[in-house]
C-alpha cells in the first residue's frame, strides 16, 4: 500500500487570470487545459478535486481527458491510495516537470508580444492580415 506523499498548500482559485486559458498564447501542449493543469502540479500533487479549484471554467469530463492526455503522454503520473479513505493523486513526472522551463520561456514570450497578437487576432477576426489598413481584404491581388 502507498502511502501519500505531504501535501502542498492549497490551489488558490485565483491562480490563473480569469480569462484563461487565452488563446492568444500560440503554444499548445495536449489540449486547451494541459498546460494550466501542468502549473497546477508544479509543487506537489493533487487531487481531482483540488485541480477544479483554479481551473473554475473545466468541465469534470474536460480535465478528466486532460489528465488522461497527459499520463499517456508520459507528464503526469496517476497514484491510487488504498485504505479507509481511497483517493487517486496527480504528479508530474521528471518528463512533465522538465516542461515547465520552456512553459516559462513561451509565457515570458506571450506577455513581451501580447498588444502584437491581440492586433493580428482581431486583424484575423475581421477579415485582414495584421498591418492591412483596408480592413476587409482577403490579401488576394484582385
Amino acid at each position: 500500500m502507498t502511502q501519500p506523499p505531504l501535501n502542498p498548500p492549497p490551489l488558490d482559485p485565483e491562480m490563473f487570470d480569469p480569462v484563461c486559458p487565452s488563446p492568444l498564447v500560440p503554444f499548445r501542449i495536449g489540449d486547451k487545459w494541459a498546460t494550466l493543469i501542468l502549473r497546477c502540479l508544479q509543487d506537489g500533487p493533487r487531487r481531482f478535486s483540488e485541480l477544479k479549484v483554479p481551473l473554475r471554467e473545466i468541465t469534470a469530463k474536460s480535465l478528466t481527458q486532460s489528465l488522461r492526455g497527459l499520463e499517456r503522454d508520459g507528464f503526469v503520473a496517476r497514484t491510487e491510495y488504498e485504505g479507509p479513505a481511497r483517493r487517486v493523486e496527480y504528479a508530474l513526472t521528471p518528463l512533465g516537470r522538465g516542461l515547465l522551463g520552456p512553459l516559462d520561456a513561451a509565457c515570458e514570450w506571450t506577455r513581451e508580444h501580447w498588444d502584437e497578437l491581440l492586433d493580428a487576432q482581431e486583424a484575423g477576426l475581421a477579415g485582414a492580415r495584421p498591418g492591412d489598413a483596408s480592413g476587409g481584404s482577403s490579401g488576394r491581388p484582385s
